[in-house]
């Protein structure tokens, strides 16, 4: 399997504009800037997408182990914050919110754990991961 995607920039990096297409058209075009990555502008940025690739894989990657296990998660929400720093990605911050009828907590915490280091984003990412969840 092979997913693509296309940037197009034009104009310098402070005053220039770009936008971010995918494959699927999820994104068609969808405008980033610089104000958009480091201030508050309009649009997308690479780092906000690779927190949302990182929650998307995660997430699926823990329903997998824990169907694996014979269990079927009602809900498993995940939020990940990825922080720039220096012109580096110093961190992804998972933090998971599941609600898993008949799992107990350390079956639990160690799906989680498998899934953080399992995930495809997971083993992408060349930076510090954390991950925080609690369970109802």
């Amino acid at each position: 399997m092979k997913r693509t995607a296309t940037a197009i920039w034009q104009g310098s990096i402070k005053e220039g504009k770009g936008t971010l297409s995918t494959q699927s058209t999820t994104l068609n075009k969808t405008q980033y800037s610089f104000n958009s990555r480091f201030e508050n502008g309009t649009g997308t940025n690479p780092e906000e997408l690779i927190a949302a690739a990182h929650a998307g894989c995660f997430t699926m990657k823990l329903s997998g182990v824990l169907t694996a296990a014979g269990l079927t998660p009602e809900t498993l929400e995940t939020n990940c914050a990825v922080t720039l720093d220096n012109g580096a990605v110093t961190s992804s911050e998972l933090v998971l919110k599941a609600k898993v009828p008949g799992i107990s907590q350390e079956a639990f915490k160690t799906a989680a754990e498998d899934a953080k280091a399992n995930c495809p984003i997971s083993k992408l990412l060349n930076t510090k991961i954390t991950l925080e969840y609690s369970l109802a």
